[in-house]
Order: C-alpha cells, then structure tokens, then sequence
C-alpha cells in the first residue's frame, strides 16, 4: 500500500455519480465506462482510484448477484436518532428512493460464493483501465456490514452467520488482492451498527463490534495486513447524528484489527472534532488513516484551504506519512440515491487534491 512519503497522498471511499443515462447491466458498455471512471478520477487529481463501484446497485447489497442464500422477506431498517425528529425522518425514509435503501431480502439459506463472472469481470474491467495509474483499490462489503443489510433469517445464531459470510467473501476479497489491487472493507456497520436494532449498552456493542472485526481477520489470514484498508461509518446521510456512537468508544478495537489503513469520517460537523483523540491513541506500527476531509452529504464546496487544514490537523498528531486524504463515505453509495449533485462531487474531488498540495507545501 502506497503512503504519503513525500506528499500527501489523496483517495476517496468508493462510491462516485454514476454517469448520466449509464445501465450497469450492459456489461458491454462496462469496459468503457470504468475507464472513463479512472480517467476522470486521475484528471481531477486523485491519486488512489478504483471503478467508482460503477457495476454495483449498492456497496452492500451487490453481493446477493453473487451468493446464494438471499431469498427471504425484506426486513425494513429501523434507525434510532430520529425520534425528536419525526417529520424530518418522514420526509427522509419516505422518499422512494431512500424507502428501497431501507428494504432488503433476508438471509433465508446457506450463504456461499456461487457466481465469479461478475466479480472477474469487475477485476477485468479495472486492471485494463487503471493500467498507469499510481495505486489501485476495489471496495467489497465486510460479513458485518451484509448482516446489516439482509438479516439472518436461516442461521442458528448471528454469529454462525457472520462467520458463514466470512467463509464465502474470502473468495472475492482474495481475488481482489491477487489482481493486484488494494482490498477496502466496507464496514459501517462497525459504528453505524450501534443505531440500529434494540438499545445496547457501549460494553456491548464493543463486544459485536470485536466479533465482527475478528471475522474480518479470518476472512483475510491469506491476505498481508498492508493491502487492506477499512471503511467505517455512521451511515452516509444528513440526519441528526447526535445519537452517534463516538469514534473513541471504538477506535481501539479497529486498530487492533489487521487492516493496515482505516477511513473513517472526519469532516461532517458531528465527527469533525475527533482529530483530537489521537493526541492520545497511539497508532500501532504500520497503521495509516485516511480521514475524511470531504462531507460526503452536502452540496458544498469545500474551500482547499478548509481541506489543508483538516489534513494537517492529522498530519501533526500521527505524522505526515500516516495520513492519506479521503473523503467521509461514498458520493454514491447506492446508486439511485445522490445526496450530491454529481458536478458537485466532483468539483468536490478537486478541491481534495488542491487541499492535499497546500497540505503538502505545509508539511514538507
């Protein structure tokens, strides 16, 4: 994994806008698309590019294209946070859009790995676009963040499923690795995950928490530390927020994890302030963050000079080589659902990277 040795290095979560009119399923217009992706992505200034997800209808829910076990009822998401603000969540959870996001099929059979050729042609796609490019990512969803989405309906326990979900991603994250590319672990249910379901204690949610990123580890014992980074979030929408597990009631256990590199939001105005933790949380050896210095909800520009001082904030309390400049989560994490106008967002990436060479100019 490529780190900032001599300048602040630049990425983003995953997800970008789609291009207008664009059917993912037209697996022959695919090739061009994703290389219009990366081009774009490199032209604006970013470093660290993958496909945009471009062939995926979400970061999360693509995979029940590709395992088996995904037949059951949907189970409707249920958010704690807004019930202060009832009209504002009717207005949100309403749309029809949203409403789709919220409803899933449920785990209702054996999970296993039963078709590669959307995975491959993923791979296929992204190596002949990227050829050139300095560093190379593909985002796949974590067991944790699946269960989160489509529930377990079939398994004994959640765990059992969890850990038949880790058995069947090891096959698409270690392809991933071995085609030369950076495996991204999304995983919001990491901190998200503390927002949905019944009411828990932070002692408890830390002990999910930890069985979740020890299925993580098993699922990529095959695979070394430094080609993994992790995603965390508390789910890429504009809401209150104010219910948020903070980043310091679990920031502990996901460095103990073995992804070298974690990203995390660090720009909306509830987490922004978080920075300051890691005066006093040490980064293990060969940790890295790449925090958010872009929210990924508004519709606002934000000035480089706003991006250069939220990268240097990171830079001076872990150091400038463990900082890569990131966005806070994805800019089209389910692809019908664009919080951001996509000229926005990518006017948006444009300012990451003029962000990153003021950033640069300061700390070098």
């Amino acid at each position: 994994m490529k780190t900032s040795t001599d300048r602040i290095l630049t990425t983003h979560t995953g997800s970008l806008p789609r291009p207008e009119g664009f059917d993912r399923h037209d697996t022959a217009a695919l090739p061009a698309a994703v290389a219009g992706m990366v081009g774009r992505q490199l032209e604006t200034g970013v470093d660290i590019v993958n496909d945009g997800e471009i062939s995926k209808p979400s970061y999360a829910t693509y995979v029940t294209e590709r395992l088996s076990g995904f037949g059951g009822e949907p189970v409707a998401l249920a958010m704690r946070g807004f019930d202060a603000f009832s009209e504002f969540a009717q207005r949100m959870w309403g749309e029809p859009g949203m409403a789709a996001v919220a409803a899933n099929p449920s785990c209702n059979g054996p999970v296993a790995y039963v078709d590669r050729s959307k995975l491959d042609a993923d791979i296929a796609n992204l190596k002949a676009a990227a050829d050139g490019a300095p560093e190379v990512f593909m985002s796949a969803a974590s067991p944790g963040v699946i269960d989160m989405f489509m529930p377990n309906r079939h398994y004994a326990t959640t765990e059992e499923y969890i850990g038949a979900l880790a058995d069947a991603m090891k096959e698409e994250y270690d392809a991933i690795v071995q085609a030369g590319f950076v495996l991204q672990l999304d995983c919001p249910d990491l901190a998200c995950g503390w927002a949905l379901g019944p009411e828990v204690t932070e002692a408890e949610f830390r002990r999910v928490v930890a069985q979740r990123l020890e299925a993580i580890d098993y699922a990529t014992r095959d695979i070394p530390a430094d080609r993994i980074r992790l995603h965390l979030c508390w789910g890429n929408y504009e809401g209150p927020h104010h219910t948020d597990i903070p980043l310091n009631g679990i920031i502990d256990l996901v460095l103990a994890a073995r992804p070298a590199a974690i990203s995390f939001e660090a720009a909306n105005p509830r987490h922004e302030h978080e920075w300051s933790l890691f005066a006093d949380v040490k980064l293990p050896d060969g940790k890295v963050l790449i925090p958010g210095v872009l929210d990924s909800t508004t519709n606002y520009i934000e000035h480089p000079e706003l991006v250069a001082q939220r990268i240097v904030r990171y830079a001076e309390v872990v150091g400038r080589e463990r900082v890569i400049a990131g966005t806070d989560c994805g800019f089209a994490t389910f692809a019908a659902v664009l919080p951001v106008d996509p000229k926005i967002a990518w006017a948006k990436l444009a300012a990451l990277a003029e962000g990153a060479a003021l950033a640069t100019d300061r700390l070098w």
